[in-house]
């Protein structure tokens, strides 16, 4: 089947791609959650990130042969419509859209306490800096992406600087007792990492924008899913090896690391780490959902004015400027009622397993007989229904936000009726 959407081709590059795609799964799910999934299961919390590493692989290859084929801003939204029809669609395009406010906030306030970490000033460092960093991330956003490939470079130097200097100072006799919380605790750390892994499809809604979808996506992607895999995984044994019982109480492992392999003058060089790693998820988080959010007024699941930008090659600065909004509404509320950023962790992972399961429901239904990216999808939907069912009461929020979403499709539906009943009957 050829692209969805018959505009002229983007100019991002596979390089550029993989990039993207590094950027949106990487960035606080290295810098915040290794010590809290330590926390949660200890040692064992590596059989969470090692099943999460594998899962990644039939989910990436999945999203990557859905966009190839069916190459459209509106992503996960696009193959649902074309999958099962408009109410599907909406579902999935809103619970993507509203999940990237609590995700982009938790973000921003992880990199935050880096900040505040290296040079003091505790709760109020945390917020400034994450306030600044949404508004650079909407600006850069506002003039494109090609930033991109150079942050990625930068990233993973400082990551493997983090990882190889600490790792001297590992002590395996730190992997006992492996499992000191019962096995069952696996389980709970795997829904909270979850939000680590979140990313794979949000490339997904840039695919029109590539040169040659069909050819670099796959590859960015295949490319992504080896790099992440092994960079989690090298975190995730530093800290837990390095740290030992300190993992589960340190609130900048990465700093933390960086402060042992190279001394306390390098908590400096971890607070750019992070804040490198969380501009590069929230830049690829808010350049996906602006173009899915523009693709959704296009499509008449959002008001018309989202429309403008959901063309390859333009920029939504519309569905761009609210997604900042409402960011920045979150982390006010946040900041004021003093929650934390795990409950914004925790609703924004159960929103993104809701996204997955309908993606890769639809990749079943939309990708060919016996091809591998139908394989792909059954393996990855298998996985994502254990992983809805992890996500317990969390899984409230995204069924607030379906539920409106159905509201909006019969709203639109009965407008739709007074001016065109055919139209209507037929969809």
């Amino acid at each position: 089947m050829s692209r969805t959407d018959s505009s002229p081709a983007g100019r991002l590059t596979a390089a550029q791609g993989t990039a993207l795609s590094v950027g949106a799964v990487l960035g606080t799910g290295v810098i915040a959650l290794p010590a809290l999934a330590a926390d949660i299961a200890g040692p064992a919390s590596l059989l969470a990130w090692t099943a999460l590493v594998v899962l990644s692989v039939p989910l990436a290859a999945a999203f990557a042969a859905l966009g190839a084929r069916h190459a459209d801003a509106g992503g996960v939204s696009t193959y649902a419509r074309l999958a099962f029809g408009e109410r599907a669609a909406t579902v999935a395009g809103w619970c993507f859209y509203l999940s990237i406010p609590p995700g982009a906030t938790a973000a921003a306030l992880f990199g935050g306490s880096y900040v505040s970490s290296a040079l003091g000033g505790g709760t109020a460092t945390t917020v400034v800096t994450a306030v600044a960093l949404m508004a650079v991330v909407t600006a850069v956003n506002a003039t494109g992406v090609r930033l991109q490939v150079i942050l990625f470079a930068l990233l993973l130097a400082l990551l493997a600087a983090a990882v190889l200097f600490s790792l001297p100072h590992a002590d395996t006799a730190n992997l006992r007792p492996f499992a000191p919380h019962g096995w069952s605790a696996v389980g709970p750390a795997a829904a909270l990492l979850v939000f680590c892994f979140a990313g794979w499809e949000a490339v997904a809604h840039l695919a029109g924008e590539f040169r040659r979808p069909e050819r670099d996506l796959p590859r960015s992607t295949a490319a992504a899913v080896v790099v992440v895999g092994v960079v989690y995984l090298a975190a995730a044994f530093a800290v837990i090896t390095v740290l030992g019982a300190g993992a589960a109480r340190s609130g900048a492992p990465l700093g933390d690391l960086m402060a042992r392999g190279l001394g306390e003058g390098s908590r400096p060089l971890a607070a750019v780490a992070a804040l490198l790693l969380t501009f590069g998820t929230m830049n690829t988080y808010y350049a996906g959902a602006a173009k899915l959010g523009a693709a959704l007024g296009r499509d008449g699941a959002l008001p018309r004015w989202f429309a403008r930008g959901s063309t390859a090659g333009e920029t939504p600065r519309r569905s761009l400027l609210v997604v900042s909004a409402l960011a920045l509404l979150t982390l006010v509320a946040v900041a004021v009622t003093g929650t934390g950023a795990q409950p914004a962790v925790m609703f924004s992972a159960a929103s993104f397993s809701v996204v997955y399961a309908i993606g890769v429901a639809a990749a079943v239904r939309l990708l060919p007989r016996g091809s591998w990216g139908r394989r792909s999808a059954w393996s990855a939907l298998v996985a994502v229904l254990a992983l809805l069912v992890l996500s317990g009461p969390h899984l409230a929020w995204p069924l607030l936000v379906a539920c409106a979403a159905l509201l909006s499709v019969r709203v639109t539906r009965r407008r739709r009726a007074r001016t065109d009943p055919a139209l209507v009957t037929a969809t």
